[in-house]
Formats: structure tokens, C-alpha cells, sequence
């Protein structure tokens, strides 16, 4: 079989004080015809990135309202997750040419890992590109429903790797994307749009105190009484970090005491992590006010919610982005947010009302200084900011268009 993940347990009712009136009884009324149905999320790591920190949400509530729910991780060796790494990238849009040999990779492990999927489910939610080809190869013995569920931003993927991908895709029930426009020629497939979302109960996102965060903080080398900008995100060429730096170089002209954080959790489905890791490093060179940081130093999602909370500015410079949930967990603890203005950080972002959108590294620098010299303009911009991701980015939201989706495919 595949890797069964274990995830812990969850309470719909504990989220009744976060959530609107009515929220509660609105998803257990929507559950109630599902109970007993078998689920099963299916993806290709159990550790690092946003997709797995909604699983460890989204499953256990989903037990909660009565769906008997799972998670799998497919297998694979480096050189298949070097191939769907380039995947990844060629669907984003980069041109890289996805070669016979690395189709027949692809192929193969999903074959291998569609021989061991074992199980009998109401529905089988597939994950991004990885394990796309498990339909094909399984058939659909083992689940009534099938559904793929792409967390990246395709809106203009490579066209051959998009040709070579799209095959597998067809034959799903449904398709699920964060935006439309992702959906490209799927869009006259049945698809429907469902954005993440992330868990205000979660060790990353409860309240933090100041002073708790400034002291985690500075077990890790942060001065905690000169300024912070933080980015919160993979060591991607996608998320821009090099950028990042570039950016805080001009801030530190007119701001010499300001810092930068890069944090990063490294999961084992993108091997390209480590290669960028160095690349940063040296792209940082010898400044010290530059912390490059990630899982192996210790940095998990409590002392990411320290750096979220405890900066003075948060970014997310993103040239492709899929959604980029760090965008509101820092609006959910009422920070200043920089995002890119790509992909699904406008969905998060309303320009100058909750956050910053920037097309450019200049952009980027000019917004933090002002928010560094202005800190004040911030203030009613976070309250905002709060309530929106309250309104449509919270855990609960989530489930509850999973629900309707299931009820829409019974």
C-alpha cells in the first residue's frame, strides 16, 4: 500500500468562536448525507509545504462531521522527484523540456504506485502533478469518484508539458483549481475553484504574545529591538528570495539597522530546495543581518508564527504562485503583508486596502521602507486584513466546499 499518514485529532465546535454565526450547524446540516463516505487525499510528501499543513486540518474535521477520511503519500525515488520538480517548473511556465526518458519516469512510478493503492472509497482526492497519472493507471476500482486537485498556478504552463500532462487529467470527475484562469483548456471539463485555507487553532496561526515571539526570535540571532522584514516560503526560484535580498539591500540604504529572515520548511518532494538553499546563501554573502533559516535549524510552525508575528513587515515576492498561504496567515495575525502580485496572492491581497501588491523589486523595497517609517498608516489596514481571511480563507471555508463538492458528484 501506500505511505499512510497519521494526523491527529479535531473539533468543528472548537472553531465556533473564530467563525460567523451559523457557520457550525451550516457544515454539519451539509455533512450529514455523507456520513460513513470513504475519502481519501492522495499526495507526494507528508512534510513541508502548505498542502500538507491543510491536511493535517482538513482530514481530522473532516472525521469530525462523520466522512471516514485518509491521506496517502505516493512513493518515489530523487530521480522521480527531480522529474516532477521539473514538471512543476514547466507548468508554472518555465521552458524546460520534459524529455521521453523523463515521461517514461513519470510513467512508471505512477504505474508502481497505482498497483499499490488499495482501497475501497467514495472519493479519491489526487494532488498536483505528482501522482496525476494513478487514474489512468488504476482505474476506477477503489474509488466511485475520482477528483484532481492542482495547488499550482497554470494559467500559462509550457505547452508541451501541458500536452504531455493534460491526458492523464480528462478522465477525473472533476478538477479543482484556486482560479479559473488556472484551468486553461480544462475549463470546459467539469472544474470548479476552490481556494486553500489555513487553521486558526494551528500552532502557526494562534495568538502569539509579543514578547514570546521576540524571545524565540532570538534564539535564533535577531536583534528583536531593530526592524524585521520576513519571508515565509520554499527555497524556490518562484517565490523570488534572491529578490527579496535585493529588495532589503535597498531598504538597508536608508534603513541600516533592518534585518531579513528567509524561512523555509524543505520537503522531500523537491530536491531543487537544497540547490536554491546555496544559492541564497551565497547571494546573502557575508551580511549577518541576513538569517537564511529552515526545519533542519530547528524553525517549525511555532517559531514561524514567532517571525510572522514579531516582524515588522512580512513579504511574499512570488513571480508565480499558485495561492501562497503564508500571504494570510500573516494578514490573520494583523501584519503588514508584501506580496507579488501574481497568481493567487491578488485573491488575498486588495491592493492598499489589506495588503500591498508590487510588480517589481524596487516596488517591493519602496513599500517596506514607507511601512518601517510609517508603521501607524498599517494599523487599520491589519484589522481589515484580519476580517477578510476571516470571511473567506479559514479552515472551515474549506470544508465546507469539499462538502458541497461531494454532494455534487452523489
Amino acid at each position: 500500500m501506500l505511505q499512510q499518514v497519521s494526523v491527529g485529532q479535531k473539533s468543528l465546535d472548537d472553531y465556533r468562536p473564530i467563525v460567523r454565526g451559523g457557520e457550525i450547524e451550516e457544515i454539519r446540516s451539509l455533512a450529514e448525507p455523507l456520513k460513513g463516505a470513504g475519502v481519501v487525499h492522495v499526495n507526494a510528501t507528508a512534510f513541508g509545504g502548505g498542502v500538507v499543513e491543510i491536511f493535517h486540518t482538513l482530514i481530522p474535521l473532516m472525521r469530525d462531521v462523520g466522512l471516514d477520511a485518509e491521506w496517502q503519500v505516493i512513493e518515489g525515488s530523487d530521480q522521480f522527484f527531480r522529474v516532477t520538480k521539473a514538471m512543476h517548473n514547466a507548468l508554472h511556465g518555465a521552458d524546460i523540456e520534459i524529455t521521453p526518458e523523463m515521461q517514461d519516469i513519470y510513467l512508471r512510478y505512477n504505474e508502481a504506485n497505482a498497483n499499490s493503492f488499495e482501497g475501497d472509497y467514495d472519493f479519491v482526492v489526487i494532488h498536483d502533478p505528482q501522482p496525476a497519472a494513478l487514474l489512468h493507471y488504476h482505474g476506477r476500482g477503489g474509488g466511485k469518484h475520482w477528483v484532481w486537485r492542482c495547488h499550482i498556478d497554470t494559467s500559462t504552463p509550457n505547452e508541451a508539458a501541458w500536452k504531455f500532462i493534460r491526458p492523464y487529467l480528462k478522465p477525473y470527475d472533476v478538477r479543482i483549481f484556486h482560479k479559473p484562469e488556472y484551468a486553461g483548456d480544462l475549463a470546459l471539463s467539469p472544474m470548479t475553484v476552490i481556494p486553500p485555507s489555513i487553521d486558526p487553532l494551528s500552532p502557526k496561526n494562534t495568538p502569539m504574545p509579543l514578547e514570546e515571539s521576540r524571545v524565540i526570535m532570538a534564539r535564533f540571532g535577531i536583534d528583536v529591538d531593530r526592524p524585521l522584514l520576513t519571508q515565509v516560503s520554499r527555497f524556490d526560484p518562484w517565490k523570488d528570495p534572491l529578490g527579496v535580498i535585493d529588495a532589503y539591500r535597498m531598504v538597508k540604504e536608508q534603513v541600516p539597522e533592518v534585518q531579513l529572515a528567509l524561512i523555509a520548511s524543505m520537503a522531500s518532494d523537491d530536491p531543487e530546495g537544497w540547490i536554491f538553499y546555496d544559492r541564497i546563501v551565497r547571494h546573502a554573502g557575508e551580511d549577518f543581518d541576513i538569517h537564511v533559516l529552515h526545519n533542519f535549524h530547528g524553525v517549525g510552525n511555532v517559531e514561524v508564527n514567532a517571525f510572522q508575528s514579531g516582524s515588522d513587515v512580512i513579504i511574499q515576492k512570488s513571480i508565480r504562485e499558485g495561492f501562497g498561504l503564508v500571504v494570510s496567515e500573516a494578514m490573520w495575525k494583523g501584519k503588514p503583508v508584501i506580496g507579488g502580485n501574481v497568481g493567487g496572492i491578488p485573491l488575498q491581497i486588495i491592493d492598499k486596502q489589506n495588503g500591498f501588491l508590487v510588480d517589481s523589486v524596487g516596488e517591493c523595497a519602496g513599500v517596506a521602507l514607507s511601512l518601517l517609517q510609517q508603521p501607524e498608516a498599517a494599523q487599520e489596514m491589519s484589522v481589515k486584513a484580519r476580517e477578510y481571511v476571516r470571511e473567506n480563507f479559514l479552515s472551515t471555508r474549506h470544508l465546507k466546499d469539499y462538502l458541497k463538492l461531494f454532494l455534487s458528484l452523489t
